[in-house]
């Protein structure tokens, strides 16, 4: 049986854009983009391509632990950040294997960015990197900073993503090369 997740040219090269592109649209934003409370960081709207490519998924993990390199809370952000953006894009290539109707796979596989970093980054800043301070109690920062991952990862990958995946979706329909896999 052939594999459908061949490594070809095309593959890995859109791969390199993607990483190159995360990277590229964290670092725009500099220190906003790991500013905790509400990041700025629109890079996270390419977490929805999974849904498309299973090469995003190792570009995404790539590209996150690149542009982590220049985060405040750099080894930890890196190492972790990288791993859930790993374990998210893993579990959103999977609901666009597994879902077909399109409002449905934006709408699942969006949660899995959103919520993996809404658990992973107040773990990081929070209990790793000391960023209690100014709060009553460590669990209430914990969990206003989970809150705020939620509505700030919601919109890239809810507003922006959506727009991404209905212009690729669309394209691919037309039968843009540079975005089917013939």
């Amino acid at each position: 049986m052939k594999s459908k997740t061949k490594l070809t040219t095309k593959r890995l090269c859109r791969a390199g854009v993607i990483a190159a592109l995360y990277v590229a649209l964290t670092m725009v934003f500099g220190t906003i983009s790991y500013s905790g409370i509400f990041e700025i960081r629109p890079a996270e709207a390419l977490t929805i391509l999974p849904l498309f490519y299973p090469e995003a998924v190792p570009a995404l993990w790539i590209g996150c632990m690149l542009a982590n390199l220049t985060s405040p809370f750099m080894l930890y952000d890196v190492l972790l950040g990288g791993l859930a953006t790993l374990v998210a894009s893993s579990l959103t290539y999977l609901a666009g294997r597994l879902i077909r109707n399109n409002i449905a796979r934006v709408a699942v596989g969006g949660l899995f960015p959103v919520f993996v970093n809404a658990f992973a980054i107040p773990l990081i800043i929070v209990f790793l990197c000391g960023g209690a301070d100014g709060y009553e109690s460590i669990s209430a920062a914990y969990w206003i900073y989970f809150a705020s991952m939620v509505v700030t990862e919601g919109v890239w990958v809810y507003v922006l993503g959506s727009l991404l995946y209905s212009g690729i979706h669309s394209l691919r329909k037309k039968g843009v090369r540079v975005f089917i896999e013939k």
